[in-house]
């Protein structure tokens, strides 16, 4: 039986424009550096993955936030983007390893958590900074527990849970722009139809 596929319609003209998934699991504001992101479930919430990826490969030098509690969505976000890049290897939150590694034909892309920090000057001693450049992507869950030390990130994704359980929890993600890379990248998203595969 073939995947059903969700496509995002381009944004309209209007000042509070609105882009829905064909099957209206999200909804997408923007405006200006920000854009809200209603998900009806995990599967929605892997398809805004996929849809960001869609632009950021063609992007190294990328870094994104992850922002949100626990099991609000950050490494199933993560798991969409990777699939949508041709991994289809097992995706999990780099919790006690702080850090995986995942190369995608020329693309470095490395899946940072940052949970376990009790000072954010343990980013500093893991020597990662070397990490953080113009040639790997990097995505970072729980930023804010390694403080101001971390790179500016192009792209702050903060998920929140409404409602229910996973899979089938209500999130909201709120996508804020902090470079002109980072609104380029929000802009992409909502410009543009890339068709979005729910996770098997």
């Amino acid at each position: 039986m073939p995947e059903a596929e969700n496509t995002l319609h381009p944004m309209s003209t209007d000042d509070d424009a609105h882009v829905k998934l064909a099957d209206e699991t999200a909804r997408v504001e923007l405006a200006d550096e920000a854009a809200l992101v209603d998900l009806a479930d995990e599967a929605a919430t892997m398809a805004l993955g996929a849809a960001l990826a869609a632009d950021i490969e063609r992007l190294p030098g990328t870094v994104i936030y992850l922002s949100g509690d626990l099991g609000a969505g950050k490494t199933t976000l993560t798991r969409g983007f990777l699939r949508a890049l041709g991994f289809a290897g097992r995706v999990k939150s780099p919790t006690y390893t702080l850090v995986e590694l995942y190369v995608i034909s020329k693309l470095n892309l490395y899946h940072f958590d940052f949970y376990r920090f009790s000072d954010p000057d343990e980013w500093q001693e893991a020597g990662f900074r070397d990490l953080f450049n113009q040639t790997n992507i990097c995505l970072v869950e729980w930023p804010e527990k390694a403080g101001e030390l971390l790179p500016l990130p192009d792209l702050h994704i903060t998920l929140t849970t409404a409602m229910g359980t996973a899979p089938h929890a209500t999130r909201t993600a709120t996508l804020m722009a902090q470079t002109p890379r980072g609104l380029g990248i929000l802009k992409h998203l909502v410009l543009t139809q890339p068709v979005l595969k729910p996770a098997k």
